[in-house]
């Protein structure tokens, strides 16, 4: 349903643009400023599953894209470890707010808007409040440059291969646990219907420069993250947490091991943002991730995601961020005053936090 309304909003910008949205170039760079927003969704959705929030990602990721900044242009230090201290630092940080939250017990909100005031000033203070570029020409390969088009026929491919196994093997278990399924034919249709728009995609892409190459990180995060929540322990036992964490302390999960590894994650995904954010716009400023949190909350919320915990997936955050992107991309080709940008949007996520609370209250009724 997600995919059929995101396509629906497709098509309304496109009318309401003549067409201008709808166009390779357009599509391309809609893409490229949805990876942001996905790799902060992937993060943020593991954190939601908890039933926890954080209200921090925005000011990691200015503080990271601050701190690859300084390593690359103040220091001229080698890209390769440079990215690896960047993601370092954004482990720490979320196994400090891990910390506060699992093991003090502190109210995550309450842990994460202090570390909204505290990344933010400590980003203000490393940086001079200066903005800092231009970055080497390895973050301008990660933020600018596309594949050619055979890698993007091949990643094409892969991506119709990795859906018709997922389809099947979903099926698969279901008859096998007796659960209930849609009909062969549906799944078929749904098939076509997804082959459809991978192929789609690869022509827009390739019909313009080719796929990013920043779309492959988030390509390759949805595949690892998505196997993580559903076909792994840790994974389990997080949606158990977010379900009843008095039952999944009985069951025997490691509750506060998981929270934190949970916020560990967190601030990985949100440093990978900050990085690929600053290769984008080739510079660091202190502006930069300013309210992403927000844009991050709201693709789980429209993905699908419950703000109690427990319901939710990594694709359908995806799919919340691309529909946030598409957002933003249409309304600015249609010239709209960012203040309307801001109201819409804003109703937008209050329609769906309706939505799934409304959906709840039906299934206990």
């Amino acid at each position: 349903m997600m995919i059929i309304a995101l396509v629906l909003i497709w098509g309304l910008f496109s009318i309401l643009t003549q067409g201008t949205f709808l166009t390779a170039r357009n599509m391309s760079n809609l893409f490229r400023q949805s990876v942001f927003t996905s790799i902060l969704g992937i993060g943020m959705a593991f954190v939601i599953f908890l039933g926890e929030i954080d209200l921090s990602v925005g000011s990691v990721v200015g503080l990271t894209g601050g701190i690859i900044a300084i390593l690359d242009v103040w220091n001229g230090m080698n890209p390769a470890l440079s990215i690896t201290l960047t993601l370092g630092a954004g482990l720490l940080i979320g196994l400090w707010q891990g910390f506060w939250v699992a093991y003090m017990k502190v109210p995550s909100f309450i842990v994460t808007l202090a570390g909204l005031l505290i990344f933010r000033g400590i980003l203000v203070g490393i940086t001079e409040g200066t903005t800092i570029g231009p970055l080497s020409n390895t973050f301008k390969i990660i933020g600018k440059s596309y594949l050619n088009n055979t890698v993007g026929i091949l990643i094409g491919a892969v991506a119709v291969f990795f859906v018709i196994f997922i389809v099947f093997r979903s099926r698969r278990n279901k008859l096998k646990y007796q659960f209930e399924t849609s009909s062969l034919i549906m799944e078929i249709f749904k098939l076509i219907v997804y082959i459809a728009l991978i192929a789609m995609f690869v022509w827009m892409m390739n019909s313009y420069r080719g796929v990013p190459v920043s779309l492959l990180f988030a390509l390759v995060a949805l595949v690892i993250f998505s196997y993580l929540s559903r076909n792994t322990v840790f994974g389990r036992s997080v949606y158990a947490i977010g379900g009843n964490k008095k039952a999944a302390a009985l069951s025997g999960i490691n509750i506060k091991k998981v929270m934190l590894l949970v916020f560990v994650i967190n601030g990985f995904m949100a440093a990978l943002a900050g990085i690929l954010l600053t290769s984008r716009l080739n510079a660091a400023s202190v502006q930069a991730g300013t309210s992403a949190e927000m844009d991050a909350i709201g693709a789980c919320v429209i993905g699908g995601a419950s703000l109690a915990g427990g319901i939710g997936s990594i694709s359908g955050a995806v799919v919340g961020a691309i529909v946030m992107a598409s957002l933003d991309n249409g309304m600015s080709l249609m010239n709209m005053p960012m203040f309307w940008q801001s109201i819409i949007k804003g109703f937008v996520i209050l329609f769906a936090v309706w939505l799934d609370m409304a959906t709840k209250n039906k299934n206990k009724a």
